[in-house]
This record gives C-alpha cells, structure tokens and sequence, in this order.
C-alpha cells in the first residue's frame, strides 16, 4: 500500500464496525449491572449492527419486508 494512502475506504463499514466494538466493550464492562430492558436493546442493537456490517461487506440491499 503506498505510503500515506488510507486504508479505510468504506468510512460507512468502519462506523459500523467501530460502533460493535465500542457496544461489545460497555457491555463486557457492565453487563451484570444493567437491568433487562437495556440488555435487551443492546442485544438487538448489536443484531442489528451485525445486519448492517453484512450488508456493506456483501452488497445487499435491506428487504422491505
């Protein structure tokens, strides 16, 4: 890679991708202190996050369901 270029090209994946980890890390940290409701919307957010990350690496588009 020549010198200077940024390797991070799809800043939309690296968002994503840095949002999981940032989730995954709290989580990690503070999981037994949270109560239900907030571990219940960290698992969906972090499935959603999952869909979002699979659908920049693999080019599909969202169904309309």
């Amino acid at each position: 890679m020549p010198e200077g270029s940024e390797r991070r090209q799809n800043i939309a994946l690296r968002e994503l991708l840095d949002e999981m980890i940032q989730l995954s890390r709290h989580l990690s940290n503070h999981a037994p202190t949270l109560g239900a409701s907030e571990l219940k919307y960290a698992r969906e957010r972090m499935e959603w996050l999952g869909d979002e990350i699979w659908r920049q690496v693999t080019g599909e588009r969202r169904s309309t369901l």
